[in-house]
C-alpha cells in the first residue's frame, strides 16, 4: 500500500510517499517539499501571520493533490514546534482543516522524541541494546533513551538550530561574544534533561537523526547521501569540536561550499553544531552513528503496526497470508 506523511516542520514542509505493508520496510516512492520557515512569519505576539498561514495552506493543498495524483491510500499529517508554540496555533490548525479538509495532528515534544526513537529502534534492531537518540530540528532538540521500542525517557528543549540562529546569532558571521553566550545558554538548558536521561543508564549505541546531524557528519567526512542509506556514517566529537570553531569564523556564503550544507541551512548549521557538540560532551559520547530513519518513518511504521492489529490484511495478492489477529 502507498502511505503519505505530511510533515509541517520549522524549516521545511515535506510530503513523503512510501510503499509498504506490515512487516516490510517502507520504500520511498516520491517526495514533495518546500523550504517554508514558519518561524519567520511570527509577529511580536508570537502569532503566525496571515501571510504565513496562506503559505502553509497553499502547500497543504499542493501536498493533498500530489498524494491523490500518486494514489496514496492513507495520509498522516502532523506538525511540530513551529505551530505547537505559536500563540495562535489552535486557530491555525482549525483554519487549515477548514480550507483543506486535512487535519494536522499536533505532536508534543516528547511524542516527537518517542516516534523518532521508535524509527531508530526499528532501523538498528534489538541487538543495538540501550539506545540514546539525539535529534536537532529547526525549533527544538529532542532526546530519548531506552531499551525497548519506545523510550524510557524522552525530552524536548527549545534548542532548534533555526530558533537559536534567529535569537542568538543575528550577525553574519557571528560575533565571538554572541557565540560564547549561546554556548553557555545551550549548556544551561541541557543540564537538567541530560541529568535525567543519564539516570536511565549508559547507552550501548548513540544515534543522531535529522538533517542537521547528517549535514554535520558530511562536513566532517562522512559518505555523501548518494552512496545510499546502508553506508555507516559517524560523527566524532573531536571532529565536531574542530568544525564548530571553523564554522564560527565563516560567513553563510562560505558555508554553502561545504559538503552536505544546503542553501536553506547555511545560516543555522553553526547553531546546530554548537548544540550537537554540547550534547555529546555532556552525555560523554565520543562518537554517534547517523540513522537514516527519523520522525516520518516512525509515524509510518507505527501506522503499519496499527493496521496489523486492526487487520486482517493480506501481505500480498499472491500468498494469501493473513496478518490480522
Amino acid at each position: 500500500m502507498r502511505l503519505g506523511v505530511l510533515d509541517i516542520g520549522s524549516n521545511t514542509v515535506h510530503l513523503l510517499l512510501v510503499d509498504a505493508h506490515p512487516g516490510a520496510r517502507p520504500v520511498p516512492f516520491a517526495s514533495h517539499k518546500r523550504p517554508l520557515s514558519l518561524v519567520r512569519y511570527l509577529d511580536e505576539a508570537g502569532n503566525i501571520t496571515d501571510e504565513g498561514q496562506h503559505e502553509l495552506i497553499e502547500f497543504v493543498l499542493e501536498a493533498w493533490e500530489f498524494a491523490a495524483r500518486h494514489k496514496a491510500e492513507d495520509l498522516l499529517a502532523f506538525c511540530t514546534s513551529a505551530i505547537r508554540e505559536a500563540t495562535n496555533g489552535p486557530a491555525v490548525l482549525a483554519r487549515v482543516q477548514d480550507e483543506t479538509t486535512v487535519s494536522l495532528r499536533e505532536l508534543t515534544g516528547p511524542e516527537e522524541a518517542a516516534m523518532t526513537f521508535f524509527a531508530v529502534r526499528r532501523w538498528f534492531g534489538w541487538g543495538a541494546g540501550t539506545l540514546l537518540d539525539l535529534d536537532i530540528g529547526g525549533g527544538s532538540f529532542e532526546m530519548a533513551i531506552g531499551q525497548d521500542e519506545l523510550p524510557e525517557q524522552a525530552s524536548s528543549v527549545p534548542l532548534g538550530a533555526g530558533r537559536l540562529t534567529r535569537d542568538w546569532l543575528p550577525k553574519d558571521p557571528p560575533s565571538a561574544k554572541s557565540v560564547k553566550k549561546l554556548r553557555a545558554y545551550i549548556r544551561e538548558t541541557l543540564e537538567e534533561p541530560v541529568k535525567r536521561l543519564t539516570e536511565s543508564g549508559s547507552p550501548n549505541l548513540v544515534t543522531g537523526t535529522s538533517k542537521t546531524f547528517r549535514s554535520l557528519a558530511r562536513i566532517t567526512g562522512a559518505a555523501p547521501s548518494g552512496m545510499g542509506p546502508y553506508v555507516k556514517r559517524e560523527l566524532h566529537l573531536s571532529d565536531l569540536g574542530l568544525w564548530s570553531q571553523r564554522l564560527t569564523a565563516m560567513s553563510a556564503a562560505d558555508r554553502l561550499h561545504l559538503p552536505g550544507v544546503s542553501a536553506a541551512r547555511t545560516q543555522q548549521v553553526l547553531a546546530g553544531a554548537l548544540v550537537a557538540e554540547a550534547a555529546l560532551e555532556m552525555f560523554r559520547v565520543p562518537v554517534l552513528q547517523i540513522c537514516p530513519w527519523a520522525l516520518r518513518e516512525g509515524l509510518i511504521l507505527r501506522r503499519l503496526d496499527q493496521l496489523v492489529f486492526e487487520g486482517p490484511l493480506q501481505r500480498s495478492a499472491d500468498d494469501g497470508v493473513s496478518l490480522g489477529a
